[in-house]
């Protein structure tokens, strides 16, 4: 095992094959050669040499043949080898060793040059550590002073319109290119006579009616025929709606945004607070419904003259109490003037700060105002209820009998669910129940 291994816990591996294997799948091939002698030939040539006598040379040819044998010979067999894996180790100990050492034992036993020079090794990834205790540079320079960020900011604008521009190779001049123009390549012929139109005999009475027929009835032919990618979509909605085309348009005209529809702003709530609560106090028989969304000046104290008026009040059933600032502290004095209510069937306490436990609350005292047919508490200060109050809530709901409707963003489905479930048959428990009495 090499020492980086044994330093960095890498794991070596051995092959070593066993004694008794045998080898794999082979061809052998053979080659023989047989030489057969053969007959021999004499061939005599008559020269005529310088002095001009006649010479005779004698020449002999021996053919041999030459006989080639191939032997082919496959073998077959299989290795059997063995992996043997050694463990991981640590400065020559296994990891399993370490499992049982006092890592803060250690830590105290090093010196402040030692655990910096640790420090440096390591990253810890801590948010609550400041950044420069989470990395390992280290700055040596004094500091100058404290920051002054208007200063900084001037000093880098500076500094960026002091510093040259790149010198450009070729000036510019207007007219001309500078470098090598691009020429697009010419097109294949085969290409340019697949894009030609394509004639095509509709008979006299259609090529008559479309070579008549205006830009705007174009367009309207094509909506019809379903070409989306020919229109914008104001021009295919005034087609099938045969509004007539926009002016402007036409084939190449520039798509336009369409225009916002501009709705005049909501009246500010004019309800007269301390009239109101007046008027709760003194059981008004005109005052059924009292609306005080979205005032955001009601004190906690106005707050509390309402819910404690609430019981005593036998005419109010509908109270809007929607971005008014309710937060726990008034929501709970609600709660307990909900459990005394006997005419209240509909409340709205959504966009305020009621938190997901007070939510709770109020849905329990549900329980006990048997009045109360529609409940709205969405979008406060927590977004998310979670599991457990989201089944807190299903399992009340489920206990309430008379509750028709409930405003609440429920994240889980088997709480949508059976909240759905239950309100669907309460509503037709009540449905049956009027039937009955009208016969």
């Amino acid at each position: 095992m090499s020492d980086i291994e044994d330093v960095f816990g890498g794991s070596a591996e051995e092959t070593k094959p066993e004694p008794d294997a045998e080898s794999k799948s082979s061809v052998v091939t053979e080659q023989t050669e047989e030489v057969i002698p053969g007959e021999t030939e004499k061939m005599v040539t008559e020269t005529i040499d310088e002095d001009g006598d006649v010479v005779e040379e004698t020449t002999e040819v021996t053919r041999k043949t030459v006989k080639r044998t191939m032997k082919i010979t496959e073998t077959s067999a299989t290795t059997k080898t063995t992996t043997l894996t050694t463990p991981a180790k640590l400065y020559g100990k296994d990891l399993s060793e370490y499992d049982d050492v006092d890592v803060e034992s250690l830590l105290a036993q090093l010196s402040p040059e030692e655990i910096t020079i640790l420090a440096k090794e390591v990253d810890p990834d801590d948010n609550f550590l400041p950044p420069d205790q989470r990395n390992s540079y280290e700055c040596t320079k004094e500091a100058t002073g404290p920051l002054n960020r208007k200063q900084l900011i001037e000093h880098i604008n500076k500094q960026a319109i002091e510093t040259p521009d790149q010198p450009e190779f070729e000036p510019y001049v207007q007219g001309t290119v500078r470098g090598k123009k691009w020429v697009p390549p010419p097109r294949d012929a085969r290409e340019i006579e697949a894009e030609e139109q394509i004639a095509i005999d509709m008979g006299e009475e259609y090529e008559h009616a479309l070579n008549d027929a205006t830009q705007e009835e174009i367009i309207d032919l094509a909506a019809i025929l379903g070409f989306h990618s020919m229109m914008n979509q104001d021009q295919y909605h005034a087609s099938l709606l045969n509004k007539g085309q926009p002016v402007g348009l036409g084939w190449d005209g520039i798509t336009k945004s369409t225009q916002q529809k501009l709705f005049p702003m909501d009246p500010p709530n004019s309800t007269d607070v301390e009239e109101s609560i007046k008027r709760v106090k003194d059981d008004d028989s005109k005052l059924i419904d009292l609306n005080l969304n979205n005032i955001k000046n009601i004190s906690d104290e106005k707050l509390e003259q309402l819910f404690a008026a609430l019981p005593q009040n036998e005419h109010l059933e509908v109270l809007s109490l929607t971005n008014v600032g309710l937060t726990d502290k008034t929501a709970l004095l609600l709660a307990e003037a909900i459990e005394k209510s006997k005419t209240l069937r509909v409340l709205n306490v959504e966009t305020n700060f009621i938190s997901p436990p007070v939510i709770v609350k109020l849905v329990q005292a549900l329980l006990k105002c048997h009045t109360i047919e529609e409940f709205r508490a969405s979008n406060q200060r927590s977004a998310v209820l979670g599991n457990k109050i989201e089944m807190e809530i299903t399992d009340l709901v489920e206990k309430n009998s008379s509750l028709l409707r409930l405003g609440l963003h429920l994240e889980f489905n088997d709480a949508r669910h059976r909240v759905a479930a239950h309100l669907q048959r309460n509503i037709d428990r009540i449905r049956v129940k009027r039937l009955n009495q009208r016969k």
